[in-house]
C-alpha cells in the first residue's frame, strides 16, 4: 500500500504570532492577489441605457355573466320593420317631390342591407299605410308616402326644429364631457338620430351658433368645437336624480310616523340574480366616491377603478342625453379616443348591470340605461317617441285586414290606434334565434318564411323588371269588388266540385 495514503489528516493551521502576523500583512502582494491590477472608475456606456418601463398596476376586474331579458330585447324585435322602413324613407325624402321610381330604388339594396334577388314592389305592399305604389305613364311604376306617413315625416322635422335649443344644448354637453372639448362632426353624426339632432345639424345648429361652436380642422376630418363653457350644464343627470331622492329622504325623515332604519343596499332590477360575489363587487363599485363626467379626468390611469367610475359615468350621461334612451355599442366606441374609453367598452358595460343591459338582438348589440325603462316602456316619452309610436303603428297596418275590421292610416295614427297597436306584441316573448333580425330574414318573415325558389321574381336584382305594372287584380283588390259566386261544375246543387265563376256564368280561374 502505498505510504502516502497512511498519513494522517492535515490539521488546521495554528494562530500566528502577533508580530509575524504583523510582517505578513506589511508583505507586498503577488501579482495573483492584485497587488497591480488598476482600479480606475467606470467609464461611461457609449449610449444611454434605455431602462424598462414599470408596468402600470391594473385594477382586476370580476367577470359578470350576462344575463338575458325579454323585455329590452322585444324592444330590438319590435322595431325590425320600423327600422328598414325609416331606411326606405330615408331614401325616398331625399328625392324631389319625395316620389321615387321603383328601377332607382334598386341602386340601394346595399343601404337597405338586401343582398338577394328581391322586387321591391312586394316588399312595398307589405306597408299599406307607409308607402304607396302609383302609375305615372306607360310601365312605369313610383312609389311614395301616404297621406299619414307624409304628415309624421312633416310634423317630424317642425319638431325638431322647435326644438333647436334642446339639441344645442345636447351639443354642448357632449363636447364638456370630452377631453379636449373638440369632437370629429363625422363622429357626431353616429349619434345625431339618437340624439334628435336636425339631419344637416352641421349647416344649421353649428353654424347658427358661433358663441358656443367653431368648426375646426382636426387631423381626420373637421371638428366640432366647443368655446363657452357654461358650469350651469355641468351638471349630470345621476346628480340631479341623487338631489331628488336627497330631498325626498329629508321629507320622509320629518315625517312623524317613526321608520325603521334603511341599510345602504344595492338595488337590483327585478328578475336580475346576481351572485353573491357579483352583487358585492357592485355594492363595492357604489360606494367609490361619484366623479362627473364633466370632470377633468386626464390624470386617472387607464385600467383603474376610477377611471372604470368615470367611463360608467360618460355612458349614463351619454344614454340620458338620448330619445330613448339607449343606443348602439358601436356608436359609444367612436368616441374611445375622446373619452378615453378601455379597448373592452362592452365588456365594461356588461360589469355594471344595474345600470345598463347590452341586447344582442339584431345586427349590432344596442345599450340600454335601465332606470329610464320599466319592462320594455320608456317612463317619459318626449313627443319624438310619440311620433315615432305612431309610426310604428302605421308600419303594423295589414296589408289584408282581418274580418274584424279593417286598420287604415288615419286611424292608425290615432291616439288609440297608436297605442294598442304598438302594444300590441310588446308583452311577447321572443325566443327566436339570434340571426333572425337580418334584414334579409325579416324579408323571409315577411313573405311568410319562403325562399325565393317559391316566387317568381324575374331575373333582375332589385326591381329591374319592376317598370311593368303588376297585375293588382291578381293579389290586391281593386277599388270596385267584383262578386264571386260558386258554381258546381254539373250545374246541379249537390255537386261536389264547385267551380268559382263571375256573375254573368264565365268560369274564373283557379288560384
Amino acid at each position: 500500500m502505498d505510504a502516502k495514503l497512511l498519513l494522517p489528516f492535515p490539521s488546521a493551521p495554528a494562530a500566528l504570532h502577533p508580530a509575524a502576523a504583523a510582517a505578513a500583512a506589511a508583505a507586498p502582494k503577488t501579482l495573483f492577489l492584485g497587488a497591480s491590477l488598476p482600479l480606475h472608475p467606470r467609464a461611461p456606456p457609449p449610449f444611454p441605457l434605455r431602462l424598462r418601463p414599470r408596468p402600470a398596476v391594473v385594477v382586476a376586474q370580476a367577470a359578470v355573466k350576462r344575463r338575458k331579458e325579454v323585455p329590452f330585447d322585444n324592444v330590438i324585435q319590435r322595431d325590425k320593420k320600423l327600422k328598414l322602413v325609416l331606411k326606405l324613407r330615408n331614401i325616398l325624402v331625399t328625392q324631389p317631390d319625395r316620389v321615387m321610381s321603383l328601377r332607382d330604388l334598386g341602386r340601394f339594396r346595399r343601404d337597405l342591407g338586401l343582398t338577394r334577388k328581391r322586387r321591391l314592389i312586394a316588399l312595398l305592399k307589405k306597408f299599406p299605410g307607409v308607402f304607396e305604389v302609383v302609375e305615372e305613364g306607360v310601365y312605369s311604376l313610383k312609389f311614395r308616402l301616404t297621406p299619414a306617413a307624409e304628415r309624421l315625416y312633416l310634423d317630424e322635422l317642425q319638431l325638431k326644429n322647435e326644438s333647436e335649443g334642446l339639441a344645442v344644448t345636447k351639443l354642448r354637453k357632449l363636447l364638456m364631457m370630452s377631453l379636449e372639448k373638440r369632437i370629429l362632426i363625422e363622429k357626431i353624426a353616429h349619434l345625431k338620430h339618437d340624439l334628435g339632432l336636425p339631419p344637416e345639424f352641421r349647416d344649421t345648429i353649428c353654424l347658427r351658433y358661433p358663441q358656443y361652436f367653431r368648426i375646426v380642422r382636426m387631423d381626420r376630418g373637421p371638428g366640432l368645437e366647443l368655446t363657452h363653457w357654461d358650469p350651469e350644464l355641468a351638471v349630470s343627470a345621476a346628480e340631479l336624480a341623487e338631489e331628488e331622492n336627497r330631498a325626498r329622504a329629508a321629507e320622509e325623515r320629518n315625517l312623524i310616523i317613526d321608520r325603521p332604519l334603511k341599510f345602504n343596499r344595492v338595488k337590483l332590477p327585478k328578475g336580475l340574480k346576481l351572485t353573491r360575489g357579483e352583487a358585492r363587487r357592485i355594492a363595492q363599485f357604489n360606494e367609490m366616491p361619484y366623479i362627473s363626467p364633466y370632470a377633468d379626468f386626464s390624470h386617472l390611469r387607464s385600467g383603474s377603478a376610477e377611471k372604470e367610475k368615470h367611463a360608467c359615468g360618460v355612458v349614463h350621461e351619454i344614454l340620458s342625453l338620448t330619445v330613448e334612451k339607449r343606443t348602439l355599442v358601436d356608436h359609444l366606441t367612436h368616441f374611445r379616443e375622446e373619452f378615453r374609453f378601455s379597448q373592452s367598452l362592452r365588456g365594461m358595460i356588461i360589469r355594471h348591470p344595474d345600470m345598463f343591459y347590452v341586447s344582442f338582438k339584431g345586427d349590432r348589440d344596442s345599450v340600454f340605461l335601465r332606470e329610464a325603462y320599466k319592462d320594455s316602456q320608456l317612463v317619459e316619452k318626449n313627443k319624438l317617441v310619440l311620433l315615432k309610436e305612431k309610426m310604428r303603428a302605421l308600419v303594423a297596418v295589414p296589408r289584408f285586414p282581418r274580418r274584424g275590421g279593417a286598420w287604415t292610416s288615419e286611424e292608425a295614427v290615432g291616439a288609440n290606434g297608436a297605442a294598442q297597436l304598438s302594444n300590441e306584441r310588446s308583452d311577447e316573448e321572443y325566443d327566436d334565434d339570434e340571426g333572425l333580425s337580418d334584414m334579409e330574414d325579416l324579408i323571409s318573415e315577411l313573405s311568410g318564411g319562403k325562399s325565393d325558389a317559391d316566387y317568381q321574381w324575374g331575373d333582375g336584382w332589385f326591381g329591374e323588371n319592376d317598370d311593368a305594372p303588376p297585375d293588382f287584380a291578381d293579389d290586391d283588390s281593386s277599388p270596385q269588388e267584383v262578386k264571386v259566386t260558386m258554381k258546381n261544375a254539373d250545374g246541379s246543387a249537390n255537386g261536389k266540385a264547385a267551380v268559382p265563376v263571375f256573375p254573368d256564368g264565365r268560369p274564373r280561374e283557379r288560384w
